[in-house]
C-alpha cells in the first residue's frame, strides 16, 4: 500500500495534465505510435532489399557493360575487377549486415540530418526527393479537392432522387468506375492521346517553370488533364457511393422524421442535419483515399512520364538504390500517418461526440 500510494503521488500530475489535455496527450501518444511503426518499416524495407538478388554495385558494373564496347577481359582484368568491386561495397558499407545499415542510416538521420546520397548519381537524396515531391503533391492535393466536391454535390443531390432512373444510372456508373482497373484506364486515356492527337502523352511540360511561368501554367494544365481525369474516375465511384448511402441511412432516422413533421425547410433538413452527419465516415475514409492517390499514383507517373516521387521511388527501386527506397518510403508513410492522425483530430472537431482520452 505505501508503494502503492508513492505511484499514486509521483504520477498525479501526469493524470491531471492528461486530464486537462486529453488531445493532446492523444496526439503525443499517436507520434509514438507513428515512430514505431515507421522504425519497423525501415527495418522490413532493408531486410527485403537483402533478400534481393544482386546490389547497387553489381547495377554500377552492369551499366558499365554495356556502355563500354570492350572485348574478352584476361584474367589479370577479371581480378581486378573483383577487387574493385568489393572495395566499392566496403566504401558503400555494403559488406555489413543490413540491421548495422539500418542503424547507421537512424545515426546519420538523427544526429546530422543527412538522409545520405544517391548510390547511383551521387547526389543528396533530400534534395531529389523535394525536386519531385512537390509535384506528386500537387496531383494528389487537386484529385483529392475533385474527388471530395463532386462527391459530395453529386452524392447528396441523387439521395434525394433515389430510386429513379437517374439514380440508378449514377450508381451503376459509380460501381463500374470503383471497380474498373486503373491501370487499364491509364492506358487507354494514354491511346485516346495518342489517337487523337488532342492531349500531350506525357503529363508535364518539357521547358521549366522559371523560363515562362505564364505559359507553364497553361502547358502544365494541357499536360495534367488526363492524368487528373483518370485520378479522379478511379476515385470518385467508391466515395460517391459511400456518401450517398450515408446520406440515404440519415434520411431514413426518426430525427429526421421529427425536424420534418415540425415544419423545418426540406433543405435545412438536407444540409443543416443529415449532411452534417456524412462528413464522419468520409473525414474517415479520406485517409484513406488520400494513401491510396499516392500509391495509384506510382503507375500515373510511370506511364505518362510524370516527375513525380512515385517514379522516383520505382527508378530507386530498379536501380537496388537503398538510399533513396528508404526516404522514398518512409516519407510517403509519414505523409499517410500524419494524414490518418490529422483525421481522428478532426473527426474530434466535428463531432461532439467524440472526446479523446475522457470516458
Amino acid at each position: 500500500m505505501p508503494d502503492r500510494t508513492i505511484a499514486q503521488s509521483i504520477f498525479s500530475p501526469f493524470f491531471r495534465l492528461k486530464r486537462r489535455f486529453p488531445l493532446l496527450f492523444y496526439v503525443a501518444g499517436r507520434f509514438c505510435t507513428m515512430c514505431v511503426m515507421l522504425f519497423l518499416l525501415g527495418f522490413a524495407i532493408f531486410g527485403l532489399m537483402e533478400l534481393a538478388p544482386g546490389d547497387i554495385v553489381d547495377q554500377i558494373m552492369m551499366q558499365q557493360l554495356f556502355s563500354e564496347n570492350r572485348g574478352r577481359s584476361s584474367a589479370r582484368d577479371d581480378a581486378l575487377s573483383l577487387e574493385q568491386l568489393d572495395a566499392r561495397r566496403v566504401e558503400l558499407g555494403l559488406d555489413q549486415s543490413f540491421y548495422m545499415q539500418y542503424f547507421k542510416w537512424l545515426g546519420r538521420v538523427f544526429l546530422h540530418h543527412d538522409l545520405g546520397q544517391s548510390l547511383i548519381s551521387r547526389a543528396p537524396v533530400s534534395f531529389l526527393i523535394a525536386s519531385r515531391l512537390g509535384n506528386s503533391i500537387l496531383l494528389n492535393v487537386i484529385s483529392l479537392l475533385l474527388i471530395t466536391t463532386f462527391s459530395f454535390i453529386l452524392g447528396v443531390y441523387f439521395s434525394t432522387k433515389a430510386g429513379t432512373r437517374a439514380d440508378l444510372a449514377v450508381t451503376f456508373f459509380a460501381l463500374a468506375l470503383h471497380a474498373f482497373p486503373g491501370i487499364l484506364l491509364l492506358i487507354l486515356l494514354q491511346l485516346f492521346a495518342y489517337v487523337t492527337n488532342a492531349f500531350p502523352i506525357t503529363a508535364y511540360p518539357p521547358f521549366p517553370f522559371s523560363q515562362s511561368p505564364g505559359r507553364f501554367v497553361f502547358s502544365y494544365a494541357h499536360h495534367i488533364f488526363l492524368p487528373l481525369l483518370a485520378s479522379f474516375l478511379g476515385g470518385i465511384g467508391g466515395t460517391l457511393r459511400m456518401i450517398r448511402a450515408t446520406m440515404l441511412d440519415q434520411l431514413g432516422q426518426p430525427y429526421i422524421t421529427s425536424l420534418r413533421s415540425r415544419g423545418i425547410r426540406e433543405w435545412r433538413v438536407y444540409f443543416n442535419h443529415a449532411f452534417r452527419n456524412t462528413l464522419n465516415p468520409y473525414i474517415t475514409g479520406s485517409a484513406n483515399l488520400l494513401a491510396s492517390l499516392f500509391s495509384g499514383s506510382l503507375i500515373l507517373e510511370i506511364i505518362f512520364a510524370y516527375p513525380g516521387i512515385g517514379r522516383l521511388m520505382y527508378e530507386a527501386v530498379m536501380q537496388e538504390d537503398i538510399n533513396l527506397v528508404l526516404a522514398n518510403i518512409m516519407f510517403i508513410s509519414a505523409l499517410v500517418l500524419v494524414g490518418m492522425m490529422l483525421a481522428d483530430i478532426a473527426l474530434a472537431l466535428v463531432d461532439p461526440r467524440i472526446r479523446y482520452g475522457k470516458k
